[in-house]
């Protein structure tokens, strides 16, 4: 049984024409001899903006001015999204979901020429990055600069850039809410499904077209590849505002480089129990944990003496009702640890030690 999706990756769209009003409203001051709310009285001048205003507006215009050249718009079939530009050999990432299942791919870069046609060179949908290369490197192309995700903290001021609804070069203004978060993407609407980890969580507006493109701190550096925004079950289902996730540069960077050198993913870094597994209910039919289907063999689970129909409830300190708890579970673990994970058997409590593998 599948579990409802707990957030989703921003929808694919068709690029639109978007059309924006204006409306100008005059303010009449009054006929008395007061003043008017707000008016600065003859022979006054307002007061300057305060110099800390003035320095942060600056930081913004910097950042943009650094980093926005180096993000891209990507288009594949009807459907839009971001990405930005690696190296100097015309390599540029994005999430895998806005690849999807396209074979050809246009790329606009920031300097505003005609698209350049790109080459899938591989896509981890496990982790929902890609690698594009652009068929043609063009003059100025300017990578951009990953930083260090670990030093990321709650917080600090972030930008969002990207094609938000087909409006490229598009930039939004946040904080980051919270970092390491575990987050599931739906499988629906041209998502991967997969269970991301260490994820950082921001206030900065995702919408859809964002997807692949950057989530910058004030020191031009991408901290995170936008990916998705939270749902909210009281909305339809629609995007929850000022809840949105990003992959950490360090994944993005480790990801990229394996892909560039090897053509595909060589040591994920993601820790696995060696199952294939389904959600169970219990008498109330309500998820009661992970029926284990197969065994891999010689894998983790089998060597720490799991079996099939054995029904896992927790991964150390962490109840498991679902596939996707399992998942995310997992996902906040390494290759090599040592989990303790416990289980029913014909109805009888165990507990495993098991050494974690790698998907």
């Amino acid at each position: 049984m599948d579990d409802a999706p707990r957030t989703r990756p921003p929808v694919r769209r068709s690029l639109l024409a978007l059309t924006a009003a204006i409306s100008l409203i005059a303010l009449v001051a009054g006929c008395g001899d007061e003043p008017a709310p707000g008016a600065v009285p003859a022979g006054s001048t307002r007061a300057a903006a305060p110099k800390a205003v003035n320095d942060l507006q600056t930081d913004y215009e910097t950042v943009i001015r650094n980093v926005l050249p180096s993000v891209v718009q990507i288009e594949t079939g009807d459907s839009l999204g971001s990405g930005v530009v690696y190296d100097t050999r015309g390599h540029v990432i994005t999430n895998a979901h806005v690849i999807d299942s396209g074979k050809t791919f246009q790329v606009t870069i920031a300097t505003g020429e005609e698209p350049i046609p790109a080459k899938l060179v591989s896509a981890y949908p496990e982790q929902d990055l890609a690698v594009l290369r652009l068929d043609r490197v063009p003059t100025g192309l300017k990578p951009a600069t990953l930083g260090d995700s670990s030093k990321v903290e709650v917080g600090q001021i972030v930008l969002a850039m990207g094609s938000p609804l087909g409006l490229s070069g598009s930039v939004t203004q946040g904080i980051v809410s919270a970092v390491g978060r575990t987050v599931t993407e739906s499988s629906s609407g041209g998502g991967t499904g997969a269970t991301i980890g260490n994820m950082v969580q921001t206030s900065a507006a995702i919408n859809p077209g964002n997807s692949g493109g950057a989530l910058v701190n004030l020191n031009s550096e991408v901290i995170g590849i936008p990916t998705l925004a939270a749902t909210d079950p009281d909305l339809g289902n629609s995007a929850a505002p000022g809840i949105g996730f990003a992959i950490p540069s360090s994944m993005v960077r480790t990801v990229a480089d394996q892909i560039i050198k090897d053509g595909r993913v060589t040591d994920s870094g993601r820790a696995a129990l060696g199952i294939t597994a389904r959600t169970v209910l219990d008498d109330n039919y309500q998820p009661a944990g992970t029926a284990i289907v197969e065994v891999e063999k010689g894998g983790p689970a089998d060597k720490a003496g799991l079996r099939p129909n054995d029904i896992i409830t927790k991964i150390g300190p962490v109840p498991i009702t679902t596939i996707t708890s399992l998942a995310e579970a997992l996902a906040s673990e390494s290759p090599g640890d040592k989990v303790a994970v416990v289980y029913t058997r014909a109805g009888e409590r165990g507990t495993a030690q098991v050494t974690l593998g790698e998907v």
